[in-house]
């Protein structure tokens, strides 16, 4: 905090008491950012005071007067300073306007105006990037230099095609503006633009970069991956209270990781909302209570990778006490304390023997690196003879016989007078009532003799005032029944009676008040509780009274029931299937806690329920107890419920959330089955474990196998959860062999049991049949296809029936290598295979219809016109255009070279109309079209088409002619 500042009313103007007011800001100025080179516009920065005689105004730049009058583009309005056509060169600064009139002059807080920019990206061309399939990777944004902070979002291949925020496998850093993809695709081989923007004040500006071209490449191995963190938000992290904070993580991996969050040292503020499950935890309205280390975890089924940083909260100053206008009369010492939340010495004032001059408006100023505030104040040093006419001792002053009465004298007067009182003509004194020093008069144990006149004389050395007032005794209020104490039972009525006596000629009010607290009830004496609750409890007083005074009298009433929720619940010795609880004892509401109960639930369910405890029976004396039968490796949280012969209470606050320690599987997995498969496999299939049969991480499954009449068993482990199949590949293998197989689980902590035994057979015979059986069994044949990097094992099929000689493969991804064989087939299963064909798939066609496609009528024709599809480097080149010609049922196509842009149409002799549609063609298919209505009105839809790739295969009807003819496999991309 900085030192006190002093503004005293400037020249030999005097500010008149009673009249005059100093300077108070109704509005100050606020820092902006002006858009660097905007010539010809203005900046206003606002300020406007209170003050009676109204303020003038002055203003500083950087602690210099802004030379208003002399420099034209500077001008004042009212209060407000406009600068006309800023330049950053010379308008960059701080602020400050200056309100002043002849009770003193303030000064307002610092504005800094600053200028924004956005310079374009360099001109230069991006070098190239490649990524694999299957692994992360990251293109740079590199921004321009800019001010303030930009905001990022990244363009794929053509405006507005905005990669979305929702998609998992992509991020883009607010940080750096970097674009990360946790695992890159075939599909996503692109031109990637980073798209900035910069927000100020009265605009918005917005550039984008070169293309970085990526290019993404096949990877053979398609290998999964854990999670490696590549994006980290920084280790200490200061934010200022009050502000939102984001912190960011993002991971490579495959499968995707997802990402959660978590607060270390304490509970994640509940602020943070959905962002705790994903890439930017956002933190609004921080607080000192957010303060701590916080953990990004990212996870998949290949594992996990954690990061931690802390968050540090910083504040900038704020008033816990202000200064306060006063008036303080001459020679006398002000005391004034403006304190801020962070202890700091020179927080107050202290003047002695107060004189005029020192009258004047004064100022507090706290400032830390994070901002300045201003606590404002205006003394007035009075001098004044006594004076009671804003302030006279009351006229008419009731009193109650028996009681009491306390009458003021507190005329204006500067310096402070001397006061004495007299009743008619006698002259009081302490030994025949009480007077105080600052000039009140009591009178105690009031008779009717106390009757009449009291006069206060007030006298300083500028005058002497006084003022009378006259003591009426009234009879004094008494309660003549006052309530009982009561002790009833939750849901029960109860009555409390209240009557009182009081002076005839006044009247008489009752009030109701629990444990202190006024009740919102009807002016009645006696109250009436309807359905008394626990919280309806405590000390009830009626208070009787009039004007002059009050009686009262009170009553305790008790309310038994249920117990209160029992307190501090903490889980402690956490185990595999066990955990401990132990609280502290609520409220027993006068009715002894006879037990205990335990609720919990997981995280596979939201409904509570009754845990199994050991004691089986928890006593209402015990402040502990063991939970048992939990699931090991699974999330809980417990909460307690005590009870007594009126019923059970509410439950506790819920425990924080635990996790019960791993444990090795205790049951076998189930649906233990298979058979079927192709030449030389075993396929065994099962039911995945659920989420509660795991146990622990790093889960997987063993399986064991062997012919029925072997002894040794064949061990495979397969190591994910949601596996469900295991294929057996042996080229020894005899047909539909029988096989005992049997299964177990497996995690970090051990194995578990294995399964039952089950019987599987392997793969049927393979078809070798002779040309007249071909006839007279289900035979045909199957068309297998698998992508370059990937296993044969894993290949799509697709059958034909009979002697198709041609089938049509659908759903291929466009610009990829296939590998294809195809294979003759029986119930018995299949033949060897062809000869391996690779076959590449065409690029896709443009994914945008013609644009700006628009018609007119000549005479009898329609003429429409378009412009050309200009095909991406990752789809197919353009080769023409067809137009669909439909009308009344009937369609024709016209098929133009890449040339044309546009075609005439005959139009319909009758008031129908037609349907047009107009699309790209090219080797890698047709693209989507665009359709036209041609009547009295036009519309337009968008149609989708998808390439398919045909394979056809010559085949004879005489089985040995199999493997020649196979040999000659031809592929036809549509």
């Amino acid at each position: 905090m900085s030192c006190v500042v002093k503004c005293l009313f400037p020249g030999g103007d005097v500010c008149v008491s009673g009249h005059d007011s100093g300077p108070v800001f109704e509005e100050q100025p606020s820092g902006l950012i002006y858009p660097e080179g905007l010539s010809e516009g203005k900046v206003t920065l606002s300020c406007q005071a209170r003050a009676s005689p109204a303020a003038s105004y002055r203003w500083l730049v950087n602690g210099s007067d802004v030379a208003l009058g002399l420099d034209l583009r500077y001008t004042l309005v009212a209060g407000s300073l406009v600068i006309s056509s800023p330049e950053s060169v010379r308008d960059t600064g701080s602020y400050q306007c200056l309100a002043i009139n002849r009770c003193g002059t303030i000064i307002s807080r610092a504005a800094n105006l600053k200028f924004g920019y956005l310079h374009d990206f360099p001109p230069d061309s991006r070098s190239p990037q490649t990524a694999y399939e299957g692994m992360g990777s990251f293109v740079a944004c590199q921004p321009p230099p800019h001010y303030p902070a930009l905001s990022y979002r990244w363009l794929i291949n053509e405006f507005p095609n905005f990669i979305k925020k929702d998609d998992g496998r992509w991020f883009v850093s607010q940080v750096t503006g970097n674009l990360y993809v946790a695992r890159a695709e075939p599909n996503d081989t692109g031109s990637y633009f980073c798209f900035t923007t910069i927000n100020m004040d009265i605009s918005t500006k917005s550039t984008f970069s070169k293309a970085n071209q990526l290019t993404v490449l096949p990877d053979g191995t398609e290998a999964t991956s854990a999670p490696n963190i590549k994006v980290r938000f920084p280790a200490e992290t200061y934010a200022l209270a009050g502000h939102t904070t984001p912190l960011e993580c993002f991971a490579y991996g495959n499968p995707v990781p997802k990402l959660r969050w978590r607060k270390v040292d304490g509970l994640m503020p509940s602020k943070a909302g959905a962002s705790a499950e994903g890439p930017t935890l956002v933190l609004p309205e921080l607080s000192f209570d957010d303060e701590g280390v916080y953990e990004c975890e990212a996870y998949n089924s290949e594992g996990s990778d954690t990061y931690q940083g802390r968050i540090s909260v910083q504040a900038q100053p704020e008033w816990l006490q202000v200064m306060s206008d006063s008036e303080v009369e001459i020679s006398s010492e002000l005391h004034w304390s403006c304190v801020d939340r962070v202890e700091v010495n020179g927080a107050r004032l202290k003047i002695s023997n107060l004189a005029l001059e020192d009258s004047g408006m004064y100022q507090c100023v706290a400032e830390n690196k994070h901002g300045t505030i201003y606590s404002t104040a205006e003394l007035r040093v009075q001098v004044q003879a006594p004076d009671f006419r804003s302030n006279p001792v009351r006229k008419l002053i009731p009193a109650a016989r028996g009681g009491q009465v306390m009458i003021e004298c507190r005329p204006r007067a500067a310096p402070k007078p001397s006061l004495f009182w007299s009743r008619g003509t006698e002259l009081l004194t302490n030994s025949s009532r009480c007077l105080t020093s600052d000039g009140i008069l009591w009178i105690h144990n009031i008779s009717r003799a106390d009757e009449g006149k009291y006069t206060c004389f007030a006298e300083n050395y500028l005058g002497k005032a006084n003022s009378t007032g006259h003591v009426s005794v009234r009879d004094a209020t008494k309660i003549t029944l006052a309530p009982s104490n009561a002790d009833i039972n939750q849901g029960e009525n109860v009555t409390l009676q209240c009557h009182a006596s009081h002076d005839p000629t006044m009247d008489l009010t009752f009030t109701w008040a629990l444990n202190g607290v006024l009740l919102d009830k009807e002016n009645i004496g006696d109250l009436l509780i309807v359905n008394t609750q626990l919280s309806q409890a405590g000390v009830y007083t009626c208070m009787a009274q009039t004007v002059v005074d009050s009686a009262s009298a009170s009553a305790k009433l008790v309310v038994r029931g249920p117990p209160g929720p029992p307190g501090g619940l903490l889980v402690k010795n956490v185990a595999e299937t066990s955990v401990e609880l132990r609280w502290s004892r609520g409220y027993d509401n006068h009715s002894p806690i006879g037990k205990y109960i335990i609720m919990g639930r997981s995280s596979l369910s939201s409904q509570w329920k009754k845990m199994r405890t050991d004691p089986v029976n928890i006593e209402g004396n015990a402040e502990s107890a063991r939970v048992m039968g939990l699931i090991p490796w699974m999330d809980y949280e417990f909460q307690i419920i005590a009870s007594n012969i009126l019923g059970s209470g509410e439950p506790s606050v819920p425990s924080q959330t635990i996790r019960t320690q791993q444990a090795a599987p205790t049951v076998a997995p189930s649906g233990l089955a298979g058979g079927g498969g192709d030449r030389n496999e075993l396929i065994v299939t099962w039911t995945p474990m659920a989420r509660e049969y795991q146990n622990g991480d790093s889960f997987g499954y063993i399986l064991a196998f062997r012919r029925k009449d072997a002894t040794l068993w064949t061990v495979a482990r397969v190591p994910h959860v949601e596996s469900s199949r295991y294929v057996y590949y042996n080229e020894s293998l005899t047909p539909y062999s029988p096989f005992e197989v049997k299964i177990k689980a497996y995690n970090r902590r051990g194995e578990g049991p294995f399964s039952q035994i089950a019987v599987v057979h392997s793969a049927e015979e393979v078809f070798q049949v002779s040309t007249v059986n071909v006839l007279c069994v289900t035979c045909g044949t199957q068309i297998r296809y698998w992508r370059q990097h990937e296993r044969e094992a894993a290949a799509d099929r697709v059958r034909t029936a009979g002697l198709e000689t041609t089938a049509r493969v659908s759903g291929l991804r466009p610009s990829t290598r296939y590998h294809v064989a195809v294979l003759a087939y029986n119930s018995a299963g299949t033949g060897p295979p062809s000869p391996r064909t690779t076959v590449t798939t065409r690029k896709p066609p443009p994914n945008r219809p013609p644009g700006n496609v628009s018609w007119r009528t000549d005479g009898s024709l329609v003429i429409m016109r378009w412009d050309h599809v200009k095909a991406m480097h990752n789809e197919s080149a353009v080769l023409g255009y067809k137009v669909l010609y439909k009308h009344e049922g009937q369609n024709s196509l016209k098929v133009l070279d890449k040339g044309k842009s546009s075609v005439s149409l005959p139009l319909p002799k009758d008031n129908g109309y037609v349907v047009l549609e107009i699309r790209s063609w090219g080797d890698g298919g047709d693209g989507p079209a665009h359709e036209i209505i041609v009547s009295r009105d036009s519309g337009e839809t968008l149609k989708k088409h998808a390439p398919e790739l045909c394979v056809v295969c010559y085949n004879d009807k005489i089985y040995r002619e199999w493997e020649k003819q196979l040999s000659e496999l031809k592929f036809i991309d549509l």
